[in-house]
């Protein structure tokens, strides 16, 4: 049995997954802030876990974290991780001595997207080999997998398409470019452009745009358009089997994938060349509550079904960050 974390920067998923992928167990508590806090946070996770399933913590086959930030995924360091309280934290090597056996790390986006891909291939009938897991949260970015195993390109940036830019106009994004496609498409971008006193700036928007309020409207046709547009992109470049919507603006649920899929119809009608490539059939969300990055994290390091290769884009005997911009 394996057991993954996906530690947030508010709360913390904690599964116990079998052999199969399939969860056995699962729990949900409040992450502390700060470089301690979140070490206490994973103990007291894998402690319940280890509770309720009645394994022994050194009896589960791997313990796999998923966490926010830079993340290297050799030694387990994570860093900027601002969400979180800290900028630097060996979670890896803490987490290891703590709970007596190897913890694996990996950035949460990537993680996410292993957990999309198990989801996937377990599903009778279907035998997608490569996917995309978009994430649509505070920020925008991606995760590949192809052939089972994620790939993270020459230097971990492979996915992060939040920071293409798509307006040389448009407002200057934490990464220093401007315009970048997580500007107008992210809950970053909604909070920027809706002030609100709804804590959940989405909610207020759409709510809005459903009374016929004309900035909501413009606001919103701008983030579902430009959520197709990271749909294109990602087909374009890597050209995925399937392109997987996850991250907190997800629950807003089929509305948003049935909006997505319209806008790529329109496209694939004014393009013979985009109709070819059957954007709005690859198109899906990933199912509402399914804790797709804890799972993933789980899964990491553990071959999956139909994967032919390993550790895809990692260089051989040295440290990699996974570069992400998203806090």
């Amino acid at each position: 049995m394996r057991l993954g974390l996906d530690i947030g920067g508010t709360k913390t998923d904690a599964v116990a997954v079998d052999d199969d992928g399939t969860i056995v167990d699962r729990v949900r508590l409040a992450t502390g802030f700060g470089p301690e806090a979140v070490i206490r946070t994973a103990i007291e996770g894998v402690t319940r876990i280890s509770q309720i399933t009645g394994v022994p913590v050194d009896g589960f086959e791997s313990v796999g974290i998923g966490i926010p930030g830079q993340v290297d995924v050799v030694t387990g360091n994570v860093s900027h991780a601002v969400n979180l309280g800290f900028d630097e934290l060996d979670v890896g090597r803490r987490l290891s001595v703590a709970l007596g056996l190897d913890v694996k790390v990996e950035n949460d986006v990537k993680a996410a997207a292993l957990g999309a891909y198990h989801l996937m291939t377990a599903q009778p009938g279907l035998t997608a080999r490569s996917i995309a897991y978009l994430n649509l949260g505070t920020g925008l970015a991606a995760g590949l997998v192809i052939d089972g195993a994620l790939w993270r390109g020459a230097r971990g940036t492979a996915g992060e398409i939040g920071h293409i830019p798509v307006d040389p106009n448009g407002v200057l994004c934490p990464c220093g470019q401007r315009g970048c496609l997580e500007t107008v498409a992210s809950g970053s971008a909604i909070a920027r452009q809706w002030v609100t006193d709804d804590p959940i700036p989405a909610r207020s928007l759409l709510a809005a745009a459903d009374a016929g309020d004309a900035a909501a409207l413009a606001i919103r046709s701008l983030l579902v358009d430009n959520v197709a547009a990271a749909v294109r992109v990602l087909v374009l470049t890597v050209d995925v089997e399937i392109v997987m919507i996850g991250g907190g603006l997800s629950a807003i649920g089929a509305w948003l994938l049935d909006e997505v899929r319209r806008v790529l119809t329109s496209w694939a009608v004014e393009s013979p060349f985009l109709a070819s490539l059957g954007l709005d059939s690859r198109v899906q969300l990933v199912p509402a509550g399914f804790p797709a990055a804890a799972v993933g994290a789980a899964l990491v390091g553990a071959p999956l079904a139909g994967a032919s290769r390993t550790d895809v884009g990692t260089p051989t005997g040295q440290g990699e960050k996974v570069a992400t911009w998203q806090k």
